[in-house]
C-alpha cells in the first residue's frame, strides 16, 4: 500500500476510534446518571474510564502525528487557515478532554463504596463532565467538517 494512504487510512480509523468512542461512552454516561443508581453509575464509570485508557488515549495521540504527517505528506502549508482552525479546535477538545478523564475517575471512585442513590458530589461532578462535553463533541465534529472541505477560511 502506498504510504501515504496507509496513514490516511491510519488517521481516519483513529479519528472514528476517538469520536465513536467518545459518544459511546458519553451516553452510557448520561444514561446511568439518569439511572440514578450509584452502583450501576460506579460500574458504568470503570468501563468508560478503561475505554478513555484503551482507544481513546491511543487515538487522541495518533490524531496529531498522522495529521501533522499527512500534511507534510500532501504538500499543505502548516498555516492554511483550515489546517489553523483545526489546530485550535484540536486543543479546546484536548482542554475539555483532559479534566473529563479526571472526573470519571472520581465519579468511579465516589460511587465505589455507595448504595443506593448517586452521592451528591458525583451528581455535581458529573454536571462539570457534563457541560465539559459539548464543547469538545461540537469541536470534533467541526474538525470532521474541516477534514473534509478544507475551506478557504481567510487570507
Amino acid at each position: 500500500m502506498d504510504p501515504y494512504l496507509a496513514l490516511k487510512w491510519l488517521h481516519i480509523l483513529s479519528s472514528t476510534v476517538l469520536f465513536g468512542t467518545g459518544i459511546g461512552t458519553a451516553f452510557q454516561m448520561v444514561f446511568a446518571m439518569h439511572r440514578g443508581d450509584a452502583a450501576h453509575i460506579h460500574g458504568v464509570a470503570r468501563g468508560v474510564v478503561l475505554a478513555d485508557w484503551l482507544f481513546t488515549t491511543p487515538a487522541g495521540i495518533a490524531q496529531p502525528v498522522t495529521g501533522l504527517a499527512l500534511v507534510w505528506m500532501a504538500g499543505f502549508g502548516w498555516t492554511e487557515p483550515w489546517l489553523v482552525l483545526t489546530y485550535a479546535l484540536y486543543i479546546l477538545a484536548f482542554i475539555c478532554w483532559a479534566p473529563v478523564v479526571h472526573l470519571q475517575i472520581r465519579i468511579r471512585d465516589l460511587t465505589a463504596e455507595a448504595t443506593g442513590p448517586t452521592p451528591p458530589e458525583a451528581r455535581r461532578l458529573y454536571r462539570i463532565w457534563f457541560a465539559l462535553g459539548w464543547p469538545a463533541f461540537l469541536a470534533l465534529t467541526l474538525i470532521y467538517w474541516l477534514m473534509v472541505t478544507k475551506p478557504p477560511l481567510w487570507g
